[in-house]
């Protein structure tokens, strides 16, 4: 006899099988009510542990110490952690019965911190961002290493990347997945680098002491300028992103007094914002603005962007909110309040379809414990929630 849980799951998948052939939304109810079907009974499968004090290839005595995660990158049938500490350690990804076993530490050198991760999913291969002790920690250093290496527990196989480049502080490099580039600035020389992602060939650079910060979207670029000499506006030149050439230039408006929060592009809406002041959204192409109350749209510590939906979500504090390019909020959730106050995106996983947020969230019940919640960005609605258990 078939137990009454069992005969109900299959009842409901008939059920919405059913309303996907019949109703005039189709696929896109179907995929609704199977997202929540998807994520109602999911549990916890393995852990895994990337303290190891005993780690030979360790040297530096704070990276043989506990310490948080703080992230987590997922490569096909390879998981990777890395520690607040700079230890970074790959797992083979098996199913419930097979186990998850450690592979490999990626710190190839004993004095190596690691401080972030990239999955390259153009050649197949993970990135890391070093610091070593030989310079006091103050430069970064890139390392490409293909997943296979990293599956035949090989970590020292990889290439160092962007040699060429002194990335000593204030330098930096940013990889961008969406139009298969990675920027760089060599403080030294003062010059922005693009390169292909793909085989890490330079493109172009681009020479120019005045840029204050550099903006990438989907096929271009939006240089920022510093304030002009009478604080009255901030000049801004939209570049693609392919090859460098000037797309567009102009200066936006600003009050000479007032501290500018942030400036973002998304495609062709620019999103401006200063202190005390309402959020200013204008189309580029058409000079049309809309403004939204500062009282309605209060300064978030993050963005992430979603090409696909054509929204995007804000972090403040705890709170994430999903917004539209009129200024409206269309999401409220009704179980996402984040574990962390300041929240870094490093810690929130949007899936590829850019409907779903998997986040570390406080328990609606007050538990000391937080949980891993997923939920609907288009409606809001609580999907699953996996708490996590006592250690």
């Amino acid at each position: 006899m078939r137990s009454p849980v069992r005969l109900r799951s299959e009842v409901n998948v008939t059920r919405k099988l059913m309303q996907r052939e019949v109703s005039r939304k189709a696929n896109r109810t179907f995929h609704r009510s199977n997202a929540q079907e998807k994520f109602k009974y999911y549990e916890l499968c393995a852990e895994m542990d990337t303290h190891d004090p005993k780690a030979s290839n360790l040297k530096l005595s704070f990276l043989k110490k506990r310490s948080k995660i703080t992230e987590i990158v997922a490569a096909k049938d390879v998981i990777f952690a890395l520690a607040q500490s700079g230890v970074c350690v790959a797992y083979s990804r098996g199913s419930k019965d097979k186990g998850n076993g450690r592979l490999c530490f990626l710190n190839v050198s004993p004095y190596e911190v690691i401080r972030s991760l990239f999955y390259n999913k153009a050649n197949n291969s993970i990135i890391t961002v070093s610091v070593y002790k030989q310079d006091n920690f103050s430069s970064l250093n890139c390392r490409s290493t293909p997943l296979e290496y990293i599956r035949r527990r090989e970590p020292g196989a990889g290439f160092s990347l962007f040699e060429t480049e002194s990335l000593r502080y204030p330098g930096f490099v940013e990889f961008d997945d969406v139009n298969g580039k990675v920027l760089t600035y060599s403080a030294a020389d003062k010059v922005y680098k693009v390169w292909d992602l793909k085989n890490y060939n330079h493109l172009y650079s681009i020479h120019d002491n005045n840029i204050h910060e550099i903006k990438i979207s989907p096929g271009i670029m939006l240089l920022i300028y510093h304030k002009s000499s009478n604080g009255g506006h901030v000049p801004l030149k939209i570049l693609s992103i392919d090859t460098g050439t000037v797309l567009q230039s102009f200066k936006h408006q600003v009050h000479r007094s007032k501290k500018i929060d942030f400036i973002e592009q998304f495609n062709e809406k620019l999103l401006v914002k200063q202190e005390y002041e309402n959020l200013q959204i204008i189309d580029v192409r058409t000079g049309d603005r809309t403004d939204v109350s500062s009282a309605h749209f209060m300064t978030p510590s993050a963005f992430i962007f979603l090409y696909e939906n054509q929204l995007f979500l804000t972090f403040r504090h705890r709170n994430v909110a999903v917004w539209n390019f009129r200024g409206e909020k269309v999401t409220t959730f009704e179980d996402h309040t984040l574990w962390h106050p300041d929240c870094n995106t490093n810690n929130i996983y949007i899936t590829s379809q850019q409907d779903l947020i998997i986040s570390y969230c406080k328990q609606s019940d007050g538990s000391e414990l937080g949980s891993i919640n997923v939920s609907s960005i288009l409606n809001g609605g609580a999907l699953g929630r996996n708490p996590a258990g006592p250690r």
